[in-house]
């Protein structure tokens, strides 16, 4: 149902009922003003940054390591290479065949 609509509904349905006389004056104005005074508090909010700052940790780690470590010289066997050797093996193998 549409929001609008059902307040619609609501508010016809509460103007039809008669007001009750143990309800002290103005109680609907300070209710909505206590509601409105209230502060919301976004849980989300601070799980959030908390995440972006550890995360923005990490990155100033991973950088600073970076820049400050020696890179090595000699990093091993070229794994691409053979990688693509493999992989084209086959494709070798039945061009050589009659």
């Amino acid at each position: 149902m549409n929001p609008t609509e059902l307040q619609t509904k609501l508010i016809v349905a509460a103007r039809l009922q008669k007001p009750d006389d143990r309800v002290p004056y103005a109680f609907e104005h300070r209710v909505m003003a206590l509601i409105a005074a209230r502060k919301v508090v976004d849980r989300w909010a601070f799980g959030l940054w908390r995440a972006a700052l550890s995360c923005a940790a990490v990155a100033v780690v991973c950088g600073t390591l970076s820049v400050f470590l020696p890179a090595s010289v000699d990093s091993g066997p070229d794994l691409s290479q053979d990688f693509e050797n493999t992989l084209l093996a086959s494709l070798d193998q039945g061009d050589a065949a009659p």
